[in-house]
């Protein structure tokens, strides 16, 4: 077990890199100054800058000695408009706009829809918005050749921008050709977790899962209001959740936004799978060096809900001030953590779980700690099940993962409040424990009089048997003395 950073925080730092952050030193400081989980973000960038993004990251690990997860984020089947004779036109409300098949520039009056068969089937009434909502439309009339729109919400339209269908179920598999490139891509690099975007049904998660393979964890990004009604089954399927609120505040009204992260948080939290907030937290700070109060307490309230992750994205991608934004959430998490009410906010939204063995012992560890003077949790994980567990539990005091699999240290890294540590495989409890007592020893959890719980199942290296809870001395001397066999 190498020594290595300790956060004083909970909740992980997700950051996107990119032109801003792309060298290893900018990256060591990134991950030195709060970051936990790096984003790949393969809607910009060629193959071999994601690579070599990989390759900086893997090394940043090995010189900190600390597990480092990746998400590499898939861009989805994103709906754009085609290109303009003058680059850009004016739509006026009230007027007549048409999308059609013919791949010429467009104008004040039509434009090429280059996935023009997702359009037909379209309705009379729904509506189509363009630029992030900027240009809103309504459909009059859809046949084989084009759909005929009345323009709602005028404004400039320009080439190749997003176009938003709120109210449909699209045709669209939630894996493009260049998806399917990308996903073989990274999955041959090494990555802990894939996110698919524009996710609108279960289906498209389990159709996912087959393609991967095992190779990386799903996460699941919900940016459409077919995602938000079908959320239970998603959450079933998949492996952890980006709340992603970009797409989806231009797709549902934006005042519906703040409970509908209040609520899916909420559900994650229950199923014991990873959230991410995500979108826009800093985004003032591309240009700025300190946030908006408002952005500092949209951060804060994500943290409050019991959030395992943070995300920046353009922040840390392209902006100009990428330290300081690590910085600044690093700081907002940690004083968040530190204020009574926050305790308060998180056992009073606890919830019972199923009630297996596995769930019982993780309760009665948390409880245990609580009430008595337990410095750390410890847990032994084979597939990261029982570290899992033991963070949807959100116990007051810290906890270590200790799995022997790097992926799976890397992948529990994005979980709240998990502090991944790479042990030798074991098959006596008595060294579970003693590892154990080093490692919170040596990451400052605990000190020779001090106590911990450890949790393992026994026998050993077989999953899903977390059966056993100890309270233990943190002094490895005196538990080779007693009788921990």
């Amino acid at each position: 077990m190498a020594e290595g950073i300790r956060r004083n925080r909970n909740v992980k730092i997700v950051a996107t890199l990119g032109p801003a952050s792309s060298t290893e030193a900018m990256v060591s400081k990134l991950f030195k100054e709060g970051v936990d989980v790096f984003r790949l973000n393969l809607s910009h960038g060629l193959h071999s800058e994601i690579k070599k993004r990989h390759e900086i990251i893997r090394s940043v690990e090995k010189k900190f000695g600390r597990p480092i997860c990746i998400l590499a984020d898939l861009q989805g089947p994103k709906l754009r408009c085609g290109e303009f004779k003058n680059k850009e036109a004016e739509l006026v409300t009230g007027q007549s706009f048409i999308f059609d098949k013919e791949r010429k520039l467009g104008d004040s009056n039509r434009v090429y829809l280059p996935e023009f068969k997702v359009f037909t089937n379209l309705e009379r009434g729904s509506k189509v918005l363009v630029n992030d909502g900027k240009i809103r439309l309504k459909v009059k009339e859809v046949n084989k050749s084009f759909v005929k729109t009345e323009v709602l919400v005028g404004g400039v339209i320009s080439d190749k921008k997003g176009i938003n269908v709120p109210d449909q179920v699209l045709p669209l598999t939630a894996l493009s050709k260049k998806d399917l490139s990308d996903l073989e891509f990274v999955c041959d690099l090494g990555i802990e977790w894939l996110g698919l975007s524009f996710v609108q049904r279960a289906k498209d998660v389990k159709e996912a899962k087959k393609i991967v393979r095992g190779r990386a964890a799903i996460l699941s990004k919900i940016e459409k209001p077919s995602a938000v009604d079908a959320f239970e089954e998603i959450l079933e399927e998949t492996d952890a959740v980006m709340v992603a609120r970009g797409d989806l505040g231009v797709e549902l009204p934006i005042e519906t936004l703040p409970p509908i992260q209040k609520r899916l948080v909420r559900q994650c939290r229950h199923s014991g799978k990873p959230v991410i907030v995500a979108t826009q937290m800093m985004e003032s700070m591309i240009n700025s060096p300190v946030p908006t109060r408002a952005e500092v307490s949209d951060v804060a309230q994500a943290i409050y809900e019991g959030a395992d992750a943070v995300m920046l994205s353009a922040e840390s991608a392209v902006g100009n001030y990428p330290v300081e934004a690590v910085k600044t959430m690093n700081s907002i998490a940690t004083e968040v953590e530190k204020e009574k009410t926050y305790r308060q906010v998180i056992e009073s939204s606890r919830t019972p779980l199923k009630g297996d063995v596995s769930d019982a012992i993780t309760v009665a560890a948390r409880e245990v700690a609580e009430t008595t003077n337990i410095k750390v949790i410890c847990c032994f994980t084979e597939t990261g099940t029982t570290a899992s567990l033991t963070s949807r539990e959100r116990p007051k005091v810290p906890i270590i993962a200790l799995t022997p699999k790097i992926t799976i240290a890397r992948k529990l890294t994005l979980n709240w409040g998990l502090h991944c540590i790479i042990t030798e495989e074991l098959t006596r409890f008595k060294m579970a424990v003693v590892n154990a007592a080093k490692a919170a020893r040596m990451y400052g959890f605990a000190k020779n009089n001090d106590k911990i719980i450890v949790i393992a199942g026994v026998p050993f290296n077989v999953s899903g048997t977390t059966n056993i809870l100890r309270v233990a001395p943190a002094d490895e001397k005196k538990i080779f003395e007693g009788e921990i066999n």
